[in-house]
């Protein structure tokens, strides 16, 4: 089956989306509709090369996608005669059930959103974009890609946590990892820069963005992530938390009265570094810093502690490593954190060069020394395009389970 695939990522205050041509990778047109909810909303939207916007009050995510959708068509696109093969849907949570494209179907849908308690940020917004694309695109297939797919064959003893075993079989308690198809397709592009088979590899691959986690990957297979039962395990990110003593749960349940709602809030939306110091965007905090400002300074050093305590961690469970990998938004543009991640491993045989890393490129590249035993790289994330190919291979040879159980 021939034709472009509509991508649609439905975030929890934000929505992008691409019209990608799988084969050759291309994005034909994208855009991002931002502050959903907000009463200045905003959609930028890039056809060809040409850059258009729209501000203004944004009530919710079908008006979002609405007002996405006009502006194919105010840009000289129209969406129902562009021979679109499928929608795909980037999903956060599938749980134990979905860990492959899945054809979307009304108990799909369900499901998702069954799912929601683990990912209450995502899911919920992933199911009103489906929703909202099925109304407008009712005849083409839409194929879901979770997030937790790649990390569904984890090995036993990194998946699996020490609680009571038939309360975690009950409630489905286990690593599920997020991200995955970024690590999945960062990995393969590190192996495509080096040359290298990627049965061959071993793999630290570093997604740092708003959300963040780690992984450890051996021979194209994940054998461990920082992302747990829920997106909020791990690193240091945004507004999460990452890794707490869950202590902490049952501490400020009695000591300040916080029910279940509240923790999650303040743990989901009211930690990381915007807890620490009051900002999330990477660029204000460095603003912050550069400003004396020291709850800033903190926010960061607490970042890259943990940060640096996951690449040890990887390095020790993957008996040594190949290649360390810096991608998203933060990891593909933040100069700093590379060198600071990595800073004094030099007798691990970890070297980074100054000089390439504060080039300013945008493709994927080295950044380590030549005498580096460990390679170094900045891989740009495609999600989008991972998730086009996969969508339009499921909906092409029609291959594959509604679900798998």
């Amino acid at each position: 089956m021939k034709g472009p695939v509509l991508v649609i990522n439905s975030g929890s205050s934000s929505i992008k989306y691409q019209l990608i041509d799988p084969d050759g990778g291309e994005a034909i047109a994208s855009g991002l509709v931002e502050r959903i909810g907000e009463p200045d909303g905003i959609i930028s939207h890039r056809h060809r090369g040409v850059d258009s916007e729209h501000r203004g009050p944004i009530s919710d995510h079908a008006e979002g996608l609405r007002l996405a959708f006009s502006m194919f068509a105010e840009a000289g696109l129209d969406l129902a005669a562009a021979g679109i093969a499928a929608v795909g849907h980037r999903v956060v949570h599938g749980g134990e059930v979905f860990y492959r494209p899945t054809l979307i179907t009304p108990e799909v849908v369900a499901e998702i959103s069954r799912l929601s308690s683990l990912a209450p940020l995502h899911n919920p917004a992933n199911v009103v974009g489906i929703e909202s694309a099925m109304r407008v695109f009712p005849d083409v297939p839409h194929v879901a890609v979770f997030d937790t797919a790649f990390f569904h064959t984890l090995p036993a003893p990194a998946r699996t946590y020490a609680i009571d075993t038939e309360i975690a079989a009950a409630h489905g308690v286990r690593r599920y990892g997020f991200h995955g198809t970024s690590h999945e397709y960062v990995s393969g592009r590190v192996a495509e820069v080096l040359g290298r088979d990627l049965t061959e590899l071993k793999q630290i691959v570093l997604h740092l963005g708003n959300g963040a986690s780690a992984s450890a990957i051996a021979g194209g297979r994940a054998m461990d992530t920082s992302m747990g039962l829920t997106p909020l395990e791990g690193l240091v990110m945004g507004t999460r938390s990452g890794d707490i003593d869950p202590g902490i749960v049952m501490h400020l349940r009695r000591s300040a009265g916080l029910d279940v709602d509240a923790v999650d809030k303040l743990l989901n939306r009211g930690s990381g570094l915007k807890g620490l110091c009051g900002v999330n965007d990477f660029r204000e905090l460095r603003r912050l810093i550069g400003a004396g400002d020291g709850a800033a300074q903190l926010a960061y050093d607490v970042y890259i502690h943990r940060l640096r305590k996951y690449i040890g961690a990887y390095l020790v469970t993957l008996g040594g490593v190949d290649a360390i990998t810096f991608t998203a938004g933060v990891g593909e543009n933040a100069v700093e954190v590379r060198a600071d991640a990595l800073a004094g491993l030099e007798g691990l045989g970890i070297e980074i060069d100054p000089d390439r890393n504060t080039a300013k490129e945008r493709a994927a590249r080295v950044i380590s020394t030549d005498s580096s035993r460990v390679t170094v790289l900045v891989v740009p994330t495609n999600e989008e395009l991972a998730i086009a190919r996969a969508a339009r291979g499921f909906a092409s040879d029609g291959a594959g389970e509604q679900s798998q159980r």
